[in-house]
């Protein structure tokens, strides 16, 4: 009776970097859609997590236009993705929030919302939102502010960037409460959960690695 042969080990997938091309293309896309996202949220009144909560925050306080707050917001985090994620990573990620602005300054002129339901516009804007960073994150690029901070927590220390995003979206939604009429926090709870499932399902350590 012959003996079963051992198994032939495999070699790991070869990893194939991105092109430029799918890169900016990537970065298009995936700000398109959060623009869409926002969008929604804007339209129903809502808010979202990280930096974008904030700047929806003060937006709703001062009238100042979301796109303008969001890119000053962003600002001092860019210290942090240089030093710790590259030049690459920080260059498409400040490409990204300038388009991002840009895209949601144009946006009432691009599209506008007769009727929309919260619980509807909080659910479908969270997926679309985090289909959208999904897009970014696997090209190395991010919308800066706590989207640089979980990913590089997630390549030093393994924790996963969607449950880190969703911890911290949920705290600054919560501060909304002072401000904010209780069931609109309450949708937007919902969206920021909707947007972070997204990232933390297909966004994971040794799942996808990307170039």
């Amino acid at each position: 009776m012959s003996t079963p042969a051992p198994p032939t080990p495999t070699s790991p997938p070869t990893m194939v970097p991105h092109t430029a091309t799918e890169d900016t293309a990537a970065l298009f896309t995936g700000v398109l859609l959060i623009s869409v996202g926002v969008g929604f949220f804007g339209s129903a009144g809502l808010l979202t997590g990280g930096t974008a909560g904030l700047a929806f925050l003060l937006h709703y306080a001062t009238d100042m236009g979301f796109g303008k707050l969001f890119f000053l917001l962003n600002l001092p985090f860019y210290w942090l993705a240089w030093r710790k994620m590259g030049r690459s990573f920080t260059l498409k990620t400040f490409v990204a929030v300038v388009l991002l602005s840009a895209l949601t300054e144009a946006q009432p002129g691009l599209m506008e919302f007769v009727a929309l339901q919260p619980l509807y516009a909080a659910v479908a804007g969270g997926l679309i939102t985090g289909t959208g960073f999904l897009v970014l994150f696997r090209h190395r690029c991010s919308l800066g502010g706590m989207g640089i901070l979980a990913l590089y927590l997630q390549d030093r220390y393994g924790w996963r960037a969607g449950k880190v995003q969703m911890a911290v979206d949920c705290c600054i939604v919560l501060l909304a409460l002072f401000t904010v009429d209780p069931m609109r926090v309450l949708w937007s709870i919902a969206g920021a959960v909707a947007l972070n499932l997204v990232v933390a399902m297909n966004h994971r350590p040794g799942r996808y690695m990307a170039m």
